[in-house]
């Protein structure tokens, strides 16, 4: 099973849903590949905002380690599944996929009962709270598609 998470740059939200799905899906035993990428090339190979870096690490995550690269055509064959932070990012990930690929797209709260279609906001133009709340989001949605997955396992 391989997933991939994306936002708009991959540098906030996107690193820090791989981070949540990373931790829950080690906590439940799942054997995945997991990997997060943006839709726009603007931080292509830099590190994750310092203040996602911070969440993560306030969260005992650290991912001072991972860059941020663009999604490929690729992708859509690579993975399983593409779950996207956003709206905007799903209708972008909509128009990219070719037809008959065999990645499923999804927005990430879509995987908590009751958030379904709802979107992690930005946290890049906020405060540190904006980043909490971003990590919460991602925790929760991790969460519930971690489930899902074991589920089905």
């Amino acid at each position: 099973m391989r997933i991939l998470f994306v936002c708009l740059g991959n540098i906030c939200r996107s690193p820090l849903a791989e981070a949540a799905f990373r931790r829950e899906a080690e906590r439940l035993g799942l054997d995945v590949e997991i990997d997060s990428a943006g839709t726009g090339d603007w931080h292509v190979g830099r590190p994750p905002d310092p203040r996602s870096i911070a969440v993560a690490a306030r969260n005992g995550v650290d991912i001072g380690g991972l860059r941020a690269r663009q999604v490929s055509p690729a992708d859509f064959d690579r993975f399983d599944h593409i779950v996207a932070l956003d709206r905007e990012n799903l209708a972008n990930l909509r128009r990219m996929q070719a037809p008959g690929s065999r990645a499923h797209l999804s927005l990430l709260l879509d995987h908590v009962p009751g958030r379904e279609g709802e979107a992690v906001a930005d946290p890049y133009y906020g405060e540190d709270a904006h980043f909490d709340l971003a990590w919460s989001d991602a925790v929760a949605g991790a969460q519930g598609l971690a489930r899902s997955l074991k589920a089905r396992a």
